[in-house]
């Protein structure tokens, strides 16, 4: 298998093709990460949750990286980070235009929504779940490729590995 460096403009095209990846956030130097369903119309992310631990902590500290993949096979593979800040959309009229195109962008994925709503019913039992719409500008993106080698397969594994115990 042979990585490579992605260019920069791939990153984006990677994030417009997906609509998964993992939200990584820190508070008093202690990680947490979390998956998410978002929409990417650079240079932002927008997401969709309720408020819980993840809020709370980028609320304190909005310095957040998303990592999102494609995954062909074991060789075939595209990884992008993208750091930036966390930003809350609140239902505000200053907010009404940018929070009405996240929305929108939002919507056009199928069940946009469940992740936040499922993961808040299991820690609540109120009937009223207020939205909360946010995004992340991003600063920077990185992102590697993948691809396979002469004779590599999806189905081929490394020697090295075939022979360890597990």
């Amino acid at each position: 298998m042979r990585i490579h460096k992605m260019e920069t403009r791939d990153c984006h095209d990677l994030l417009g093709r997906i609509s998964f990846g993992r939200l990584a956030c820190s508070r008093d130097d202690q990680p947490y990460i979390v998956p998410i369903d978002f929409v990417y119309e650079p240079p932002h992310l927008y997401g969709f949750a309720t408020v819980g631990q993840k809020i709370e902590w980028m609320r304190t500290n909005p310095r957040v990286c998303v990592q999102a993949d494609e995954i062909l096979n074991h060789f075939q593979w595209s990884s992008v980070v993208a750091y930036g800040r966390y930003r809350e959309l609140p239902d505000l009229p200053p907010f009404a235009e940018e929070r009405s195109r996240a929305r929108e962008q939002l919507a056009r994925r199928s069940l946009w929504w469940q992740t936040a709503f499922a993961s808040r019913r299991l820690k609540s039992n109120d009937d009223f779940i207020p939205p909360l719409f946010y995004c992340i500008d991003i600063d920077f993106i990185t992102g590697y490729h993948a691809e396979p080698t002469a004779g590599e397969s999806a189905s081929s594994a490394p020697a090295s590995l075939s022979r360890m115990a597990l």
